[in-house]
This record gives structure tokens, sequence and C-alpha cells, in this order.
């Protein structure tokens, strides 16, 4: 049978570029690579080459484009300017700490000594005196603003102005150096008839005697005077004489101030209208964290004090000061719990320069490096609270242990408490204790783990600090800025 039965014989094949009678070829016979689609393939390739420089400026330029590059601009600056908004309204609108202006004495760091104990000569002389002018400029440089100036004035022959009084040129002499070093002075009068009380304080006498009196040390430069609350010019009578003698002398920045000592474990209260001088007749009350007490305190009821204290929130605005003394190795802790007290603190001579260490076996050099890493440690306190706000406007919040903690050892409980101010926390840690104490991880859970380390009285705490590896040595206080993980505040 043939083969080729004809244009549609079985086994027949046409390619392509054949005719239907297959005498162009037949498949055995075609090319298997047909000119023509290399061509093709060839013109493909030039079609899709890159585009030229001169190619890409001419489509870029054309309407489409340029309406493009018009929207994409709009929607960008407006995409900025949205979350410039939006920025700005989170800021506006998140609550934030306002600083209220406080009056200087609030703000400032008072130091209270008498000048024969500072200088080691009679108060009378005016050697005493000079040598205490000399230290004012070291004093300014340890961040000390104010001085309380005790045991100026005899009460044996004080006088209305004093006039007769002996040492009325060395005060005068000390004042003019103090304002000249940017120091306030405040007079410490306590127990001492001053102002013509031998008149009566209650008799015309006695009140031009008082009067006279107040222009004289006020005219001299005097910031303010210090009273006890018993004495007799602790009433409301008295006070508000002294209230309008201050007045007519304060100025801006430079107000007058009165400050009652507490001596009594209450002080009798002031009551005075509104309409009476502002509605205040005392500007700081000075109290001590130390209660009186015949025989020296023990590290317990050191810690009971103060611990007492800090459970009390007072509204009044309140000055701090040690009072008694108690035990030596305690002197650096009372400091730290002074210097991060909410209110004015006072710091008396004794606390930075004692006059023996704790027992008589102390060397001079150990007395040395006691004295000069107790003044470095209230220079640290004094620069850190001038320049961090939490520890002048800060909030004040107790920080109880857990009632297993505290009750685990005879030893005195951790104390602490925090001063906040926006989102900056300020932990201060008190081990009054003879053992050493850790932190519970749940005794605070809302607080940050993490935080550096400001101050302490040991001198070595210096860096980061976890919390949850934290360890408090006996008789120790630490304060500790907190953050959060990430945070550079």
């Amino acid at each position: 049978m043939p083969l080729n039965l004809g244009d549609t014989g079985y086994g027949s094949v046409a390619g392509p570029g054949l005719s239907s009678s297959g005498a162009a070829g037949s498949a055995e016979t075609a090319a298997l690579l047909v000119p023509e689609l290399e061509e093709d393939e060839g013109e493909r390739e030039q079609e899709w080459r890159p585009m030229s420089k001169e190619e890409l400026e001419e489509i870029a330029g054309g309407p489409g484009w340029r309406r493009l590059r018009c929207y994409l601009v709009v929607l960008f600056w407006l995409a900025w300017l949205a979350m410039l908004a939006t920025a700005v309204a989170i800021i506006f609108t998140s609550p934030r700490p306002v600083a209220t202006p406080l009056s200087w004495w609030r703000k400032s760091l008072f130091f209270q000594l008498q000048p024969d104990l500072f200088t080691g000569t009679p108060t009378g002389s005016s050697e005493g005196v000079d040598a205490l002018c000399d230290q004012l400029s070291y004093l300014k440089s340890l961040g000390i603003s104010a001085l309380i100036l005790r045991g100026l004035f005899d009460p044996s022959n004080a006088t209305d102005s004093g006039e007769r009084s002996g040492t009325l040129t060395q005060v005068q002499h000390l004042l003019g150096e103090s304002d000249e070093a940017g120091l306030k002075v405040v007079l410490d009068v306590c127990d001492v008839q001053l102002f013509g009380a031998r008149e009566g304080p209650e008799t015309q006498d006695g009140w031009d005697a008082t009067q006279n009196a107040l222009r004289f040390w006020l005219g001299q430069g005097v910031a303010g005077f210090v009273i006890c609350d018993t004495d007799g010019a602790h009433s409301e009578k008295s006070l508000l004489l002294w209230r309008g003698v201050l007045e007519e002398f304060s100025k801006e920045d430079e107000e007058r101030i009165v400050v009652v000592k507490q001596m009594r474990e209450r002080l009798p209260p002031l009551r005075v209208s509104s309409q009476q001088v502002n509605g205040t007749l005392v500007d700081v009350v000075l109290r001590s964290v130390l209660p009186a007490s015949p025989r020296p305190l023990s590290a317990g009821q050191v810690a009971q004090a103060i611990e007492t204290h800090l459970q009390a929130p007072e509204d009044t605005w309140l000055g701090w000061m040690v009072g008694e003394e108690g035990p030596h190795d305690l002197r650096k802790l009372l400091l730290v719990l002074l210097m991060t007290l909410p209110g004015t603190p006072v710091v008396q001579y004794d606390q930075l320069y004692p006059a023996q260490g704790g027992n008589g076996s102390e060397s001079s050099e150990d007395k040395f490096k006691s004295r000069h890493s107790t003044v470095a440690l209230f220079s640290s306190l004094s620069h850190n609270r001038a320049r961090e706000e939490a520890l002048v406007f800060g909030s004040f919040t107790f920080l109880p242990f857990n009632a297993t903690l505290s009750s685990a050892t005879s030893s005195p409980p951790l104390l602490a408490f925090l001063r906040s101010w926006g989102c900056v926390h300020f932990l201060v840690l008190l081990n009054a204790g003879s053992e050493p104490h850790s932190l519970d991880p749940a005794w605070a859970p809302h607080l940050p783990q993490a935080g550096v380390f400001v101050a302490g009285t040991a001198g070595d705490r210096l860096g980061a600090v976890s919390l949850d590896a934290l360890v408090l040595r006996p008789r120790e206080a630490v304060v500790v800025k907190l953050f959060e993980p990430g945070s550079y505040s």
C-alpha cells in the first residue's frame, strides 16, 4: 500500500511553510529552526532593551508623570503635618507635673551652727567671726544656701537692739560677708530675751522694743528669726506684730521668715483668719526626727522614730533636723533621711563635724577619713537635691515592707519611701539594723526594677543596679534613681 495517499493521506505532515501539496518538502526534510522565528526573537530582544536617559526624560516629562509627582508631594506634606499635629496634641493632652514656684526657704538647704563651735574660738572674739567668714565660700560650695546662727547673743546682756552687746560689730561683719557669699542668715533667738521682754511683752513698751529690735536686725540684712514654741513670742498677738514688721522689709525673692522650732510633743495651734497676713503667721515649723530622750537612743528606737514620721504625712511645710544625737554609726543614715524628706532640711554642724568618733580608740586618721566621707556624702546629696525636681517638688510615698520580711529577725525593719515627679522616681532605702536586708521581689511590683545609684552611706555604690539583686548592709542607706528598661530619664 503506498504511503503517500495524497494531500490528506495517512502519515502526511504539513509543516510550517509547506504547501498543502507537500511539494516544498516533507516533514522529514523540513528544517528544525525556521529563520523567521530567529528573526522574531531578535526583534523582541531589541524591543525590551533599557531606555536611554533622553528617552526617560522625555517620558517623565509627560503630563501623567507630572500629575503623579504632584500628588505624592502633597501626600508627603499632609502626612508630615498630620504627624506633627498628633505629636503636639499628645504633648498638650498628656498630664504633666507643674512646678509650683517655691519661696527661697522651701528650696534652700539650711546649715545650723554656733560660730564658737565651728571656729573653736569664743563667740565674742573677732577672731572667731573672722574665721567663720573665711569659711563662707566653702560652705556655699557644699550646696548650703542659708545659715542658722546660734549662740550669738548672751541673754544676760542682750538688749532691744543689741547696740550694747559685745557681738554687734562681729555680727554686722558676718552679715555683710554672708551677703557677698550669697548666703542668707537667720538668727536663732530661742530662749533669748532679745526684744525688750524686761518691760513685759504684752505692755506697750514691750511692743515698741520688739518692733525696734526687729527693724534693727532686718535692716542689717537678717533673713529671718528662729523662735521656740515655748517662747513668749509664740502667740497669735506677737506673731501678728512680727509679721507686720517682716512684710515691711520683704521684697520679691527676699521674703523675711519666721521659723518656729517645735520643742513640745505637739505644736500649739495658731488660729488666724484668711484676711490676716495671707492666713499664715509661721513660715517653717522646724521639727526633730528623733525624740528627746535622757539616754542615747538605740538603733531600734531610731528606726521606730523614723517610721513614725514616715507614716504620718503633714500638711504644714516642715523643716527637719535630727535633734537628739543618735548612734554614731547612724549619723550618715540620718543625713540621707534629712536630705530626701519633703520639706526644708536643716543640717546641724555636729552632723558633718562631730567632736569625736564612735569610740575613743579611733585614730586621728580614721576620724579624718570618716569626716571626709561624711562631707562628701553631704555634698553629693545637696547637689543632687539642687538639680533633681523630684527631691524638691516630688510627691512622697511611704513603702511598707511585707510583715514576713520585717519580722524575720529582731533587727529593725528596712524602711523605704519614694519621691516621684512625673516619670522620675527616687527610691530611698534605710537599714538601721545590724543585719543585711534584701528586697522581696513581691514587695513593690509596680516599681521599675532597674536603676542607678545616686548616693549611699558606704560611698562605694556606683553605676546601675537591679532591685532584685540589691542587698543593703547593716547601718546603710542608699538613694536609687529608678528608670524603665530602655529609658534614659
